[in-house]
């Protein structure tokens, strides 16, 4: 049995120092003080690593580092999704298949991003899925492309 925690990063990858103090001042004011999310990067711990998914030209998305430990962002914080009862092998079993579907070329930062990456391996692990503020601000972009698409057909 493992315990299976989300770790939340701010995306600080910007090469401005500026640009990134104000992405951890807005998700301050949006996550902490209003409620309702901000920019992040999500990866799930289990078994010791932490996985998740980020672009890349060829090869799979999906990868690892240790917790709390990824280089490209600021660690925030961390929220326990709850255990599984999965074998370390079932657990790599999971992952070799997100690997095959989870393509680096594929990330799209509003449909296909490393929260959604999250989502989908929560719940093969049988836990429950990430809190909506987590990725709330690529759900709203990609409803308004829908949106703005759909009556641009019109």
């Amino acid at each position: 049995m493992s315990e299976v925690v989300l770790h939340i990063y701010d995306v600080t990858n910007s090469p401005s120092t500026k640009t990134n103090n104000v992405i951890v001042q807005l998700n301050k004011i949006m996550k902490d003080g209003i409620g309702i999310g901000g920019i992040f990067h999500s990866a799930v711990e289990i078994y010791g690593e932490e996985w998740s998914f980020g672009y890349c030209e060829n090869g799979t998305g999906v990868f690892n580092c240790p917790p709390k430990k990824n280089p490209m962002y600021t660690y925030r914080e961390s929220i326990v999704l709850g255990k599984t009862n999965m074998s370390t092998y079932a657990v790599t079993q999971i992952l070799t298949e997100l690997s095959r579907e989870w393509h680096g070329y594929t990330y799209d930062l509003l449909s296909k991003n490393c929260n959604h990456f999250c989502d989908k391996f929560c719940e093969a692990l049988g836990v429950q899925k990430l809190p909506a503020w987590v990725n709330r601000f690529a759900h709203a972009g990609d409803a308004a492309i829908e949106v703005a698409e759909s009556t641009a057909v019109r």
